[in-house]
């Protein structure tokens, strides 16, 4: 019954969508990708908003009832039938009076299934699609026939570009470069590791008292370059979601002064390699939004390049939704952590394999800590924390990883403000 009630839901309110951009015609910019979607929208909304009037996906509202919704500019019900007539009843307000409807609409747009893609794609036409990475492995592979598969889906949207749009693509991705050399439309690459229309270079973590508090670095294009700094984050995969704000950014006319003024004000997502106060003392790089191959990989790196007296600990959950790749991607990851940490907590019977990788890899047995649930995880955690720890948390969504990081953080009043998955509804789960 429940499904019914969806299908139904999802029927309605993405024909209210639909007869929405018809009637208002908005730009629509179109994000997607296996890593970095939310953080890339999310930049891309704080450049255009100091140009024009824009509105982008809220959280990570990228399914078949999160665009609409989006387009609409209404919020999720989640399972309150009373929630969803009053969305479906201002859905159809917004196509009868859509008043001052944004000129710019920023989608994420994601696939869990196949044909996913495909469904969005009959009713959205992007302007501009940004491209973000196509992995290895992707996440959601469980659900296709191969990775490849993954990624065919994820091109029907650079498929759906409109004749005179244009793609805006990392360029350090091999298997995003193959895809721009059959594009017809106007193309710009944005890089860290070769020249190209947007160039990342001399990124470094920058740091107070000896602490980690971000990272800074300079873009450049066509003879312009911008240093920029970033608060409270670290990774270059943020390095990578400016750059590709800053290359939308110039498809609007704005230089790359004004589009590195706006971004000043930026405020990177929770649970995206978040910098928080631990307890003892501590810093936690919070990165529990989601978990897969390449993200943990740049997670880990990230971790790495920190300059501290302290140890390097990995908190480390399953890897979900990776089907027949998934002991080999997470040994795979153990052999990184064996690598670059000196102690590893690992949550989840996948993760296990993780443990085994590390220990394959010169980590002493003494430092690995094993848990199947995060809540005997954090109960356990804080007798292990030492001053001076800085530690990695990362894992797939169901873990729910922020619950640890909400026990080891100095300000848990705070969580609500600085973690993710905080609103009533994934509180309640």
């Amino acid at each position: 019954m429940k499904e019914i009630a969806k299908k139904i839901i999802v029927y309605i309110i993405t024909l209210e969508a639909k007869l929405l951009l018809k009637r208002t015609k908005p730009q629509i910019i179109a994000v997607t990708g296996s890593v970095g979607k939310t953080a890339t929208k999310d930049a891309i909304y704080s450049v255009l908003k100091a140009k024009t009037n824009v509105r982008k996906s809220e959280k990570s509202f990228n399914s078949d009832i999160g665009v609409p919704l989006t387009v609409l500019g209404v919020s999720n019900a989640w399972s309150s039938p009373v929630k969803w007539m009053k969305n479906i009843i201002e859905g159809a307000m917004w196509v009868l009076f859509p008043g001052k409807y944004p000129e710019v609409l920023v989608l994420e747009m994601g696939v869990d299934q196949p044909g996913d893609m495909q469904r969005h794609c009959s009713w959205i036409k992007p302007d501009i699609v940004v491209l973000t990475r196509l992995p290895e492995v992707p996440v959601h592979v469980e659900f296709f026939d191969s990775p490849e598969a993954v990624i065919e889906e994820k091109l029907v949207l650079v498929n759906s570009l409109n004749e005179e749009g244009v793609l805006v693509y990392n360029h350090d991705d091999e298997k995003i470069n193959q895809v721009v050399a059959a594009v017809r439309q106007k193309n710009i690459g944005y890089s860290r590791y070769s020249q190209s229309d947007f160039s990342i270079t001399g990124d470094d973590i920058a740091y107070v008292d000896d602490r980690p508090v971000g990272f800074s670095f300079l873009i450049s294009h066509e003879g312009e370059e911008e240093s920029v700094n970033v608060t409270g984050s670290l990774g270059v995969q943020h390095a990578y979601s400016y750059a590709a704000a800053m290359a939308v950014g110039s498809l609007f006319s704005m230089s790359l002064h004004q589009s590195a003024e706006a971004l000043k004000e930026h405020q990177t997502p929770a649970g995206r390699m978040k910098l928080v106060k631990g307890l003892k003392d501590t810093l936690i790089v919070d990165d529990t939004y989601n978990s897969s191959p390449i993200a943990l990989e740049r997670a880990l790196l990230a971790l790495n390049e920190i300059e501290t007296e302290g140890r390097k600990v990995a908190v480390l959950g399953d890897m979900l939704e990776l089907g027949q790749y998934s002991t080999e991607e997470h040994e795979k990851i153990g052999a990184l952590v064996g690598k670059y940490c000196d102690a590893l907590v690992t949550i989840g019977v996948r993760a296990r394999k993780i443990a085994e990788g590390a220990l394959e890899n010169g980590m002493s047995e003494k430092h690995i800590w094993q848990y199947d649930k995060v809540e005997k995880a954090y109960n356990e955690l804080q007798s292990k924390l030492q001053e001076g720890d800085i530690i990695l948390v990362k894992a797939s969504q169901s873990i729910r990883a922020e619950k640890l990081v909400e026990e080891i953080m100095i300000e848990p009043d705070k969580a609500a403000e600085l973690l993710t998955r905080q609103s009533t509804e994934w509180k309640a789960k």
